[in-house]
């Protein structure tokens, strides 16, 4: 991430203020006296503890959570300005003050920690001055790198923990105490220093960092040159370099509109160039990019957080999400492709591509860390093991040619963007474990998931409809970590409580799915917008069309809810291979009935019909199989007999 605007010449548009205006993460300051200098420090300085601490082994479980935090509170209070009228090229008193606080409030639990654990759940005053000060800060930092909104359901939650007894039956309780709600929610490994903070300090900081560094080698151009080489050609070409790159990209980025912005300079213009409406060049980008938190290996920092949460190994989760993710992006590359047919574009001419060979053999040592994280993650190291020596290995790798050596400043500005990057997600994680330490306290939880499948009707199908539309409202105002580990602590329990329950792993990828959906559904569709943005389109509508062609992703998870040997569960090779292929095949007729084309437009009759297909090959067995491919062959049929029709003789 850069302190100076990136202008992308074809366009002509300030990349860095759209990214500013949709992502509230890098709307940071840019000090210009010694006070960027010494930010610069603090956040390198972060970086080079998770790298100690990942080589030579964590620290102590509080003692690494409450050093990582403390990082966090400074950098926050000294990068981020209060309010949209404070100083954005200085840094006021008052934060200083409260950088200070924030390192005093973390490091307490370091220096206390054992005297803690003597006292043994009985706080004395200073612990609790100490644990209500650490429980406002952290709230104040949450909202200035994010929004006020999961601020404000932290201390909702707060609330409920003291006045449980006011409330309705289903979610009453008996009603807790000040001191045992401070002891809980900051004394302890349950509140702010929870299991997301906990990952947040160890697995997620880490790829985070390997993502900086990585993309200071040039992998970024490459893998943008890479898809132009393979994709460009085609009809509709620099689409689908957009959605190949988006996901290479989203594999190392885990956000979406940072994504967009980073591929989307580039794609979108080239989209606009060969034809396409810039709604719809803005939209392809945003749903690409989007998809990329759910593109293994890497995905987003959820994911490492759902590994922890199931009590199962990453490489679990990350394998279980290749099918998904595949349906998702095939999906994309179908009505990309009809839409282009249905235009008449065709793709970028052979002489303004790049060498597939040159590319491979004069840069394909690029892709080397990203195949060594898969390869460390397959070969059974931890996560945090295998992020240390994808670092290693990139910085090894850059020194094969001389315009990729990772020199010491861009090493420099490799750790700390990556430190900077990790704030969001960190902040997030702090907060959103008051949310998950008031559920452990009350029990709210357990009795959120009864109401869910009480007020379904114990139906599976009203259960998962439910789910769906809590998990999109929430990512409206949620970052998608913090999303994914709220409704998989008030939502998908409700999933698993069915008379027919759901699978964990099936359970916990749909709430996934449809927190990350968030990023493209409007009104607050933040991916959608960062593109529209880029491609001066009309904000709402390329929000429309991106959910349209995103169709894929909100049908996916229903797919593998009912059908979970899809994401791994109870494997068996025939089965799989079954349902991977009418799964592949529903995705083509969900194409057609999305764009309404397939050689030849699609009445709406066929278009319906087309849908309905898809829904076939979708659910699992082998009677809405067969209607499925019936209905396939059937279209596939009727069109090419309109093509030749309208074809001149």
């Amino acid at each position: 991430m850069t302190e100076q605007a990136v202008h992308d010449p074809v366009a002509g548009i300030d990349v860095e203020a759209i990214k500013r205006q949709y992502d509230s993460e890098s709307r940071f300051r840019t000090p210009e006296d010694w006070t960027r200098m010494m930010v610069g420090v603090i956040a390198v300085a972060m970086s080079c503890f998770h790298l100690y601490t990942s080589a030579f082994g964590l620290l102590l479980e509080m003692w690494q959570r409450s050093v990582h935090l403390c990082f966090v509170l400074v950098l926050v209070f000294l990068l981020y300005p209060a309010t949209s009228k404070s100083p954005k090229k200085s840094i006021p008193w008052y934060d200083y003050i409260l950088a200070l606080l924030g390192a005093v409030v973390a490091l307490y639990m370091v220096f206390q920690f054992h005297a803690m654990l003597e006292r043994a759940g009985d706080p004395n005053t200073m612990d609790l001055i100490v644990g209500c000060a650490g429980i406002l800060i952290v709230l104040e930092a949450t909202r200035r790198v994010s929004n006020p909104v999961l601020p404000v359901i932290a201390i909702v939650f707060l609330l409920y923990c003291y006045f449980g007894r006011y409330v309705p039956s289903i979610f009453q309780h008996r009603g807790y105490g000040f001191r045992r709600i401070i002891n809980h929610m900051y004394l302890g490994t349950e509140g702010v220093f929870g299991t997301p903070l906990s990952v947040s300090a160890s697995f997620v900081f880490m790829f985070v960092l390997f993502g900086t560094i990585v993309e200071q080698t040039g992998l970024g151009k490459y893998i943008i040159d890479l898809s132009m080489a393979l994709a460009g050609w085609s009809a509709g070409g620099p689409a689908k370099v957009a959605v190949v790159s988006s996901g290479i990209m989203g594999t190392i980025s885990g956000s979406s509109v940072a994504n967009v912005c980073t591929t989307g300079m580039f794609t979108i213009p080239l989209m606009k160039s060969v034809g396409y409406e810039s709604h719809f060049a803005g939209a392809v980008e945003a749903v690409a990019s989007t998809g990329g938190q759910i593109m293994p290996p890497v995905m987003g920092a959820a994911a490492f957080i759902m590994a922890q949460t199931m009590g199962v190994p990453y490489l679990d989760v990350a394998l279980a999400a290749v099918v998904p993710a595949l349906l998702y992006y095939i999906a994309v590359v179908v009505q990309v492709h009809f839409e282009a047919t249905r235009l008449g574009l065709k793709g970028l001419p052979r002489d303004r591509l790049p060498s597939i060979a040159k590319l491979i053999f004069e840069r394909g040592y690029l892709l080397i860390p990203l195949g060594g994280i898969i390869y460390f993650l397959v070969a059974g190291y931890t996560p945090l093991k295998a992020a240390f020596n994808g670092i290693v290995l990139t910085i090894a790798t850059s020194f094969i040619r001389r315009d990729t050596w990772l020199t010491p400043k861009k090493l420099w500005l490799g750790m700390e963007n990556g430190a900077r990057s990790a704030l969001g997600v960190a902040c997030a994680c702090a907060t959103v474990g008051i949310v998950i330490g008031a559920a452990t306290l009350t029990g709210l939880g357990l009795k959120l998931a009864y109401a869910i499948v009480t007020l379904a009707g114990g139906s599976t199908l009203l259960t998962l409809v439910f789910t769906m539309i809590a998990s999109i409202i929430l990512g409206m105002g949620l970052p998608t970590t913090a999303n994914f580990i709220v409704t998989s602590t008030m939502a998908a329990p409700a999933l698993m409580q069915l008379e027919q329950p759901i699978p964990a792993m099936a359970s916990y990828m749909f709430v996934l799915y449809f927190g990350i959906a968030a990023d493209l559904t409007p009104p607050v569709a933040l991916a959608a917008y960062a593109g529209a943005g880029i491609a001066k389109a009309d904000p709402m509508r390329t929000g429309v069309t991106a959910t349209k062609l995103a169709l894929a992703g909100f049908l996916v998870p229903y797919i593998y809810a009912y059908n979970p040997i899809l994401v791994l569960v109870n494997f068996e090779w025939v089965e799989f291979a079954q349902a991977t292929t009418t799964a592949i095949m529903g995705v083509f007729l969900l194409g057609m009935a999305t764009i309404g084309f397939f050689r030849a437009p699609l009445s709406w009759i066929l278009r319906v019909t087309a849908f309905g297909g898809a829904l076939g090959l979708m659910i699992p067995g082998w009677k809405s199989d067969l209607v499925g491919l019936v209905i396939l062959v059937g279209i596939w049929c009727v069109q090419n007999q309109k093509q030749r029709r309208l074809s001149p003789a």
